[in-house]
């Protein structure tokens, strides 16, 4: 059965507020990813807590994710999304070039997953020179494979939070990883962890995590799922479905 909404989206207790008086602040495009094991009696979700200094959602525990970077637009890759994924993530795009946005939403899941958990979802491939946020993962000698991502959950933060987001969550099976290894001097996330989803539900999650949590678990028995879309509007929480 499927959770409420107004129980399960982001609240006021989710999190530091903003002052009523600070003006609007614009989201930014950000990515997520869902890693399923499913080679233990259980499923398993890979998790990981966030440091308890951070200004953001301090000390919870979240899936691997960020913002997107420039570099997600132009960065290469081994494969591509599939056209009815793309359209999918196309709809109410905020941004001029929906497909090109689509690409680098994918691409941004998987580079923060590398950067946060140590965790490559790629093929292998020469090393190869690169700037910015993606020389570490390029020189690993990897790829990153777009191909196994599924689409599960938009959700744009409340106007009332200190930073905002228009964030989509995708999922890939553990399988497409490089290795279950986690690569030498990665992980910005002070600890990581499998969990099934009974015990990912007694982590201390923010309040979306905790819907998407069951959303995922929902998916694996219904991959064709449509997958909500979490925002506000006109000060009032909206659930549609994409």
């Amino acid at each position: 059965m499927d959770e409420p909404i107004d129980a399960k989206f982001d609240t006021r207790n989710d999190g530091d507020v903003r002052d009523a008086g600070a003006g609007v602040l614009k989201p930014r495009h950000a990515a997520t990813l869902i890693v399923v094991r499913d080679d233990r009696p259980k499923p398993q979700i890979l998790m990981g807590r966030r440091n308890r200094g951070l200004a953001f959602m301090a000390d919870k525990w979240v899936f691997p994710g960020g913002r997107v970077d420039r570099g997600d637009y132009a960065a290469p890759s081994a494969s591509e999304l599939s056209p009815d994924l793309t359209a999918r993530l196309s709809v109410e795009p905020r941004h001029p070039t929906p497909a090109r946005l689509a690409r680098a939403l994918a691409l941004a899941a998987v580079r923060e997953t590398f950067e946060e958990t140590g965790l490559l979802l790629a093929q292998k491939a020469p090393a190869r020179p690169a700037a910015g946020a993606w020389r570490p993962f390029l020189a690993q000698g990897a790829l990153p494979d777009l191909a196994p991502l599924a689409f599960v959950a938009r959700a744009i933060t409340p106007p009332y939070r200190t930073r905002r987001f228009d964030a989509r969550f995708f999922m890939a099976p553990a399988s497409a990883l490089l290795s279950l290894e986690r690569q030498a001097d990665c992980g910005e996330l002070d600890e990581i962890g499998w969990f099934d989803f009974d015990a990912a539900r007694e982590l201390d999650l923010p309040n979306i995590t905790r819907f998407v949590v069951s959303e995922v678990a929902q998916r694996l028995a219904a991959p064709e799922r449509p997958a909500p879309f979490m925002r506000f509007l006109r000060g009032a929480r909206q659930l549609s479905y994409l």
